[in-house]
């Protein structure tokens, strides 16, 4: 065989491969939106939160290194919500006396400083544990319900009574998370807040419906203080210190403690959706760092740490979903390669004087099947972006696609030489990106 007649069969082999895993995962996105059109909106609960508090919260917040923020954090959390009875209570290290001292100068007492008795950076989990650790050592106050925050993050003033009031019927509550999108670096930026719009928006919506088990997203989530001590079990501690994505897995673990988990979306009398809103990585070197650390704990090392959970059709195929982006990062990158092996194969075979060889007719329908499928999925991310942020960021959530396939197999990447890296004894570390916060630039 000639160097074009290979070059011809990279094509059709590298196109098919791409084709099929793409086929897969477009009806899996399909079969996922017809389900979300017929158990109902995607925002089934909208109605303002009042009536007396009772529960009291504390809030967690693990810090490495947030100097930068979190002292602007805490100042704006304390002047917005709107509850009578909660504590802040920041975890930081004795090897980060910025952060600390940035934590003393709020000068209030429903803030507490936390300096854990080793250096960091742990895992964010080993923070949270050493907060958990502080607070029940506590004899004075003890909490109904945790709080769960980053430095970074802006809380809606109605958050507390919201997760109050969820929690009426359920241990643990997520709350939305609403990425904020900035202006000048739109493109990266807003490829976060198209994916949560649609996670928040269908994904955890669908998940709920069917029964299966909801993860936690690490911030705007409430916990019963009795469902977390359950979850510590013997060993006291119930955050998993040596896990990359702890809040995932705590979801999947109270799950099968029998614990119940809600996923609530609530609006306040202006109409604002009661949401988590926060700064994500800005550049595509940092998104790509974040990302890698959510695909290696939950779509590598998660088959280890969680498995399949029970054996019941929603479960796994929710499980599924949550592991396939490795998958995706191959057929996508396959995809590309095709794209552009077919174009050196046309000049090839223009400079030669002929034509190249046409796809074969189970190919050429397998390819229109996809391209049905991709506009169906170009439509579903425009409608959902557009209903969370507006027409304009909608049209956007179009190209902006391309920004996400690139963060995707990029991360996905670094996600396997990390866990590699993990499997041959590599200890696991707080790989965090810098933060900002909405009122700093």
């Amino acid at each position: 065989m000639t160097a074009l007649g290979l070059l011809d069969r990279a094509v059709t082999e590298t196109t098919l491969f791409a084709a099929f895993v793409l086929f897969i995962l477009g009806l899996d996105d399909l079969l996922l939106d017809l389900i979300a059109a017929v158990t109902g909106r995607s925002d089934p609960d909208v109605r303002t939160v009042s009536g007396p508090s009772r529960l009291r919260f504390a809030v967690f917040i693990p810090a490495w290194r947030e100097e930068r923020v979190i002292g602007a954090m805490l100042r704006a959390t304390l002047a917005r919500y709107d509850h009578p009875s909660y504590r802040l209570y920041v975890g930081c290290y004795p090897n980060d006396p910025a952060t600390a001292a940035a934590v003393r100068s709020v000068n209030d007492p429903r803030v507490r400083l936390v300096v854990g008795g080793g250096d960091g950076p742990t895992t964010k989990a080993d923070c949270l544990n050493r907060l958990w650790q502080a607070l029940s050592a506590e004899s004075a106050w003890r909490p109904d319900a945790l709080v769960l925050h980053d430095a970074e993050d802006m809380v809606h003033p109605l958050e507390l009574r919201a997760a109050e009031h969820a929690l009426r019927g359920a241990a643990l509550v997520q709350l939305p998370v609403l990425p904020l999108i900035d202006p000048t670096r739109h493109w990266v930026t807003g490829h976060y807040a198209d994916e949560f719009a649609e996670t928040h928006a269908r994904d955890l919506v669908v998940r709920a419906a069917l029964g299966a088990s909801l993860p936690l997203a690490g911030v705007g989530c409430a916990i019963r203080y009795d469902a977390l001590e359950r979850l510590a079990g013997t060993s006291g501690l119930p955050f998993a210190a040596d896990s990359l994505t702890e809040d995932y897995e705590l979801g999947l673990r109270a799950a099968a403690l029998g614990l119940t988990i809600r996923f609530v979306r609530q609006r306040d009398s202006s109409g604002a959706l009661i949401a988590t809103r926060a700064y994500f990585p800005e550049t595509l070197a940092r998104a790509v760092r974040q990302k890698a650390r959510w695909i290696g704990g939950i779509a590598l090392a998660g088959w280890d740490r969680t498995g399949w959970g029970a054996p019941r059709v929603a479960e796994r195929w929710m499980r599924w979903r949550d592991r396939r982006a490795p998958l995706a990062a191959a057929a996508v990158t396959a995809a590309y390669a095709a794209a552009a092996l077919a174009a050196v194969a046309a000049v090839s075979h223009r400079w030669e004087g002929d034509a190249p060889p046409a796809p074969g007719r189970g190919l050429r329908a397998l390819l229109t099947v996809n391209a049905v499928l991709l506009g169906w999925r170009l439509i579903a991310r425009l409608r959902l972006t557009a209903a969370a942020y507006g027409w304009r960021e909608g049209l956007r959530a179009l190209p902006r696609i391309a920004v996400a396939n690139a963060v995707l197999i990029l991360s996905a990447t670094r996600a396997l030489r990390l866990h590699v890296a993990a499997l041959r004894g590599a200890p696991v570390r707080w790989d965090k990106t810098a933060h900002r916060f909405p009122d700093l630039p």
